[in-house]
């Protein structure tokens, strides 16, 4: 009997022990699925993300060359036709405003160069380059503009930057070719652990329920915000301007 006992004793323990190791293998099996599923979507991810950085670098080379382009027929070209106007009619008493007019025509060239220069875009710095973008705006009378910049400034990572300067020069250029706005303000708002960006103009506004008719991209703004660990909104009212809010954080929430 106290055979028989310690025999049905071992078949229960050897079945609880297989139990227990395939209880284990099953475990660890799915363990493995899981983890080779989220390395995939990672994967996936960071593809995704390199992606859409290489399309927004091409989209930025070709609103600069428009820009380029635009400014050499009719800022730069005009300079230089004056000049040889000037020039044409060259005396003593106007000696000054024909230094002045190539003086001008020779900053503007500077100004392009910056633009023109491959790595400008390549390794783009977000607030060099949207303070570049403000300054132009002015320079050439596009629209009274202003940046502003509170708290204690924080490096920016780099890709992310690439984004979201994308996201405001678009913003910037539905304000002056389609909003028909006269004032254009930026804020940069440093803080401890995010950085709040406000870009709001006062031209026409429109229907927030008709952004896709106008072509704002609100989704395709929202779409690329969270590839960068941000948030984005847009408010705007007819003849009450718009403003674009971007929340972009320093660290993973």
């Amino acid at each position: 009997m106290e055979l028989e006992q310690s025999q049905i004793i071992v078949v229960i323990s050897t079945i609880l022990v297989v139990l227990g190791v395939l209880f284990i293998v099953i475990l660890f099996t799915i363990f493995q699925r899981r983890k080779n599923q989220l390395l995939t979507e990672k994967a996936e991810e960071k593809k995704r993300f390199e992606k859409e950085i290489a399309e927004t670098q091409i989209e930025i080379r070709e609103e600069t060359l428009r820009n380029i382009s635009w400014e050499l027929h009719d800022n730069i070209g005009q300079l230089l036709t004056l000049a040889k106007i000037q020039l044409q009619n060259a005396s003593e008493e106007n000696l000054g405003d024909i230094s002045e007019t190539i003086t001008k025509s020779l900053n503007e060239i500077r100004s392009l160069s910056k633009l023109i220069n491959p790595e400008f875009i390549k390794n783009i710095k977000f607030k060099e380059a949207l303070a570049l973008e403000i300054e132009r705006f002015n320079r050439l009378k596009f629209i009274d503009a202003t940046l502003t910049i509170t708290g204690e400034e924080k490096e920016v990572d780099q890709k992310h930057g690439i984004i979201m300067f994308r996201i405001l020069q678009e913003f910037f250029s539905n304000t002056i070719k389609h909003a028909k706005g006269s004032k254009l303000d930026v804020f940069l708002h440093f803080k401890e652990d995010a950085l709040e960006i406000i870009a709001k103009d006062n031209g026409v506004g429109f229907n927030i329920n008709e952004v896709a008719k106008k072509g704002i991209g609100l989704q395709n703004i929202k779409t690329r915000v969270e590839l960068i660990n941000a948030e984005a909104n847009i408010k705007s009212e007819p003849k009450k301007g718009t403003t674009l809010n971007i929340y972009y954080y320093f660290y993973e929430v």
